[in-house]
Formats: C-alpha cells, sequence, structure tokens
C-alpha cells in the first residue's frame, strides 16, 4: 500500500504529461488511452529508467582538477514496441517510425530495439590552490558547462549503438561557481577564491557516437542468473567545440545475476547505461546481482574546451595532452530492475605541467520509478 501511494503523484503527473503532449503535437488528440487506462496502468505501460549520476573527487579526498559532475537521465522503453499506441506522445511515435526505417526489425532472428534518453548534467572544474584569487597560469582554468542532452540507442543483445547530442552553456551561465559555493557552504568546507578568472560565456555543442559489443561467459543472454563474466569493449568519436576526440576501450564484469545491460560508467558522454530492456532477458529483473568491474578508456584529443579555453574569444589556457587515458574500478549490485553502482576513477595527466594526475569516485543509481 505505501508503495502504491507513493507511485500514484508519479502516475498522475506522466497521464498529464501523455495527453498534454498528444494535445500540443495533433489537433484532435486521442484519448481512448486516458479512458481505458488508469494513470497508474499508464505509467506501468510505458515504464522508462531513470538514472542519477554524482562524480565528485571528495570520494577521494581531493578537490581539483574535475572536481564535480552530475547527471540526471531519463531513457525511454523500447520504442518498437509502442511505436502505434495511440497513447504514446507523437513525437515518440515518430521516433519510432524513424527508427523502423533506418534500422532492421531483425537481424538473422534476433530483434533489433531502440529508446530515447534525455539528460541534464553539469561539470566543474578548478585549478589546485583555492586560496589564490588571482589567474594562475601554470594551472588549468576554472570552468563550468551546463548542458541538454539528446540522445538515440539501438541494440540487439550483443550490440549497442548511442547517437548523442548535448547542448549548453560553459561560463558563468552554467552557474558552476554557484553551485560549488552552495555545497561548500552547506558542508563547511572553504570556498575556491578563484572563479573571477573562469572561461567566458560560450554557448557549447556536442556530437557524440559510440559502439559497444557484449561478449558473454560462462551465461547466456537470456539466462544469466548464476555466476558470470563479460567483455564490453567500446569506440566512439565527438565532434563539437566542447570536446573532440576518439576514444576506445572496454569493460570486463564477473559476478552473479549480471545485468542485461553494457557496463557502468562515470559521466561520459555515451558511457550510459540507457539500453533498451531487450525482450525476453531475465537478467535485469532478478531479485539479487553482484559484480566487480574494471574498465579502460583511451581518447586521442583535438579539443578540450576546459584546458584549450574559449573557442571565440581570448581566455587562459594550458597546453593539453593528446592522450588521455582513464582506468575505472567499481561494484555494482541489482535488485530487479533497480542498480547501484560505485567507481573509483584514475585519469591520466591532462595537460603539461599538471603536478598530479586526477582522480574521483562516481556513484550511480537507476531504475524505475
Amino acid at each position: 500500500m505505501n508503495t502504491l501511494r507513493h507511485r500514484l503523484p508519479v502516475a498522475t503527473l506522466f497521464a498529464v504529461l501523455f495527453a498534454a503532449s498528444n494535445a500540443v503535437v495533433a489537433q484532435e488528440p486521442d484519448l481512448r488511452c486516458l479512458a481505458t487506462d488508469t494513470p497508474f496502468n499508464l505509467v506501468k505501460k510505458y515504464e522508462g529508467t531513470y538514472k542519477f549520476t554524482l562524480d565528485n573527487d571528495l570520494f577521494t579526498n581531493r578537490d581539483q582538477d574535475y572536481t564535480n559532475g552530475v547527471k540526471m537521465a531519463w531513457s525511454s522503453p523500447n520504442l518498437r514496441s509502442f511505436q502505434d499506441d495511440p497513447c504514446l506522445p507523437p513525437w515518440l511515435q515518430q521516433v519510432g517510425r524513424l527508427f523502423d526505417s533506418v534500422y532492421p526489425i531483425r537481424i538473422g532472428k534476433e530483434e533489433i530495439e531502440g529508446n530515447v534518453t534525455v539528460t541534464l548534467g553539469q561539470a566543474m572544474f578548478t585549478p589546485r590552490d583555492r586560496k589564490q584569487a588571482g589567474l594562475i597560469v601554470t594551472d588549468r582554468p576554472y570552468a563550468g558547462w551546463t548542458y541538454l542532452g539528446f540522445g538515440y540507442n539501438t541494440r540487439s543483445s550483443y550490440r549497442l549503438d548511442s547517437y548523442e547530442i548535448n547542448l549548453g552553456v560553459v561560463g558563468p551561465w552554467s552557474r558552476a561557481k554557484q553551485t560549488q559555493s552552495l555545497v561548500h557552504r552547506v558542508r563547511g568546507i572553504e570556498q575556491f577564491q578563484g572563479w573571477a578568472n573562469q572561461l567566458g560565456n560560450e554557448f557549447g555543442a556536442q556530437l557524440v557516437f559510440e559502439r559497444k559489443y557484449r561478449y558473454d561467459f560462462f551465461n547466456s543472454d537470456r539466462q544469466r542468473a548464476g555466476f558470470g563474466i563479460d567483455l564490453i569493449p567500446h569506440a566512439g568519436i565527438s565532434l563539437g567545440n566542447v570536446a573532440t576526440y576518439a576514444n576506445v576501450g572496454g569493460e570486463i564484469r564477473m559476478g552473479w545475476g549480471l545485468p542485461d545491460d553494457f557496463g557502468t560508467s562515470p559521466i561520459r558522454p555515451a558511457g550510459d547505461n540507457s539500453a533498451p530492456r531487450a525482450k525476453g532477458a531475465a537478467s535485469f529483473v532478478r531479485d539479487l546481482g553482484v559484480h566487480v568491474f574494471a574498465s579502460v578508456d583511451g581518447r586521442a584529443v583535438a579539443r578540450n574546451i576546459f584546458l584549450d579555453g574559449n573557442t571565440i574569444r581570448d581566455s587562459h589556457s594550458v597546453s593539453k595532452r593528446a592522450l588521455v587515458a582513464d582506468l575505472t574500478a567499481g561494484l555494482a549490485f541489482n535488485v530487479k530492475q533497480y542498480k547501484i553502482g560505485f567507481v573509483r576513477v584514475y585519469r591520466s595527466r591532462e595537460f603539461e605541467g599538471q603536478k598530479t594526475s586526477p582522480r574521483y569516485g562516481s556513484l550511480t543509481i537507476s531504475g524505475p520509478l
């Protein structure tokens, strides 16, 4: 009964949003879904996945470089299952039909599925010396980045393709200074004094594509309840004034009840666990699963605005390194459709003269509401 009371307000909100979306896009919205389905049933019918990720270097007793990142995401259910349903907002029906025109329904006997994601995030970067109010020419610039992201994913049991666009602002408009000041004030942490030297305001855009494969050992795609090991290599590319790079890497997982997803990562474009749930797969609804994992991601970087500085105005910058790598290790639990994971990240030095290698922790919680 308590669970029902908590979910009903969310269900009602979703019912209103579905009706509003139909009303905005179509002149004569089809309200048969509202006549035949209760708001609670609508939420169950279109149950997507919500995800919250927090990156912070205080997990590693530091407060510098990439010092904080937060990202909230919603991933739709498999659109192929709902594209002709009158209850689905028209824009999602159109995405589902576009998906049908681009991707085959089946490869061999296996159905290809797809979904969309919407994300909201913020990241902030600071030099080592928090007490220096003037410009520190030998260290990285102060910088903030607040963005809205839209993604489109297609998957089979062994492959995930992710397309993503992030649009936002760098500089004072990102409100990163205010966010950090609020958190430090609440937690009683000494404030950084040099935010007056942060990068200037600039609109940012980032286009990302990444492909992942998954190779399973000691388990099958449909029966992943026992002990298993899988390997998830990836490769991708990012283009834009915020970040331009090519990346390649992989993740290895080992444990019981491995989830039917494509890994766990800190905040990284296209690195999210946002795959649509495979039809008939039992792994992500097991009562309990636990696994350890480790991953590596290497990048050949042509542009990083947080080191290279503003694109269209003069600003502070440092001499970035063209090759950067992240090593991660973590632990994850999945209970039915819910998952929580913690990752430690070790990054190679990103610019010439950087005193120490960055490191931070990342906490991820995901599942339906």
